[in-house]
């Protein structure tokens, strides 16, 4: 349904990472530090989520998932992995010459 948060985004929203867009307004500095510790903030307008503010580190990490998800190498080793047909190796043997 347009303008409706899937059920699964909800669930992931911590009811004090919420803040309304006029406390956004009068507290920006503030809540975006908090949402740099956080992650993520939701910010509402007339009590739905309109939007969110999601830090550079959360960004990044999105990023760099969906590049490892469209990698088809990255993904059969992991599957190769997760079915047991590959076993990983100890850091210390890429110090080997």
């Amino acid at each position: 349904m347009p303008g409706r948060a899937p059920y699964g985004i909800l669930q992931i929203i911590d009811m004090n990472s919420t803040v309304t867009i006029s406390e956004l307004q009068a507290q920006t500095p503030r809540i975006v530090r908090e949402t740099e510790r956080r992650g993520m903030t939701a910010v509402t307008r007339h009590g739905r989520i309109a939007a969110f503010l999601i830090s550079k580190d959360r960004v990044e990490a999105m990023i760099e998932t969906m590049e490892i998800l469209a990698d088809p190498e990255a993904m059969r080793a992991i599957r190769d992995f997760d079915s047991g047909k590959m076993k990983l190796n100890p850091v210390e043997c890429l110090d080997e010459d």
